[in-house]
C-alpha cells in the first residue's frame, strides 16, 4: 500500500497548536484581601471586580490595582514604576516571561504599611483616570 500524504500536509498547513495548560494559582491570603479593601476605601470613583478570580480596581474602565496570588499588584506612570521599583518592587508577571509593562508588585513591607499602600494605590488610580477609557467590543468579539 502507497503512503499518500493527509490533505492538510500537503497544502502545507500545520495541525492546531496545543492549548497551553493554565498554571494552577493560589487563593490571595485573607490579610491581603482586607488590606486590599482597607487601602481601596475613600478612593472616589473606583469600580472593584474580579480578574482572574481575584480582587481588582477599576477607574474609568482601566484597571490600576489588584490582587494576585499572595501579591498586590498597582498600575503606574514610568516615573512612578521605577520609584517603586528602587523601593524594592518588582515586575509583575503573572506567568514566566510574560510581563505586564505597567504593572509593578509592591514589596510586602509597603503592603504592611496602610498609609505608604494608600499613597501607591492613589498614585496608580490618579495614572489609571488620565488614561482614555477602553472601547467597549462589540458582541461576537472577543
Amino acid at each position: 500500500m502507497a503512503h499518500t500524504k493527509s490533505k492538510t500536509a500537503s497544502k502545507g498547513k500545520r495541525s492546531p497548536a496545543k492549548p497551553r495548560p493554565m498554571p494552577k494559582w493560589t487563593k490571595a491570603p485573607a490579610t491581603l484581601v482586607d488590606a486590599f479593601a482597607t487601602a481601596l476605601h475613600g478612593i472616589p470613583d473606583i469600580q472593584a471586580r474580579q480578574m482572574f478570580g481575584y480582587p481588582a480596581a477599576f477607574a474609568n474602565t482601566q484597571m490600576f490595582a489588584g490582587l494576585f496570588q499572595d501579591r498586590l499588584i498597582v498600575r503606574l506612570s514610568e516615573p512612578d514604576r521605577d520609584l517603586l521599583r528602587s523601593q524594592g518592587g518588582q515586575a509583575f508577571e503573572p506567568m514566566p516571561g510574560r510581563p505586564m509593562r505597567e504593572y509593578v508588585v509592591v514589596p510586602a513591607a509597603l503592603v504592611n504599611a496602610p498609609a505608604s499602600l494608600r499613597a501607591w494605590l492613589d498614585k496608580a488610580h490618579a495614572y489609571a483616570a488620565s488614561l482614555p477609557p477602553k472601547a467597549k467590543k462589540k458582541k461576537g468579539q472577543s
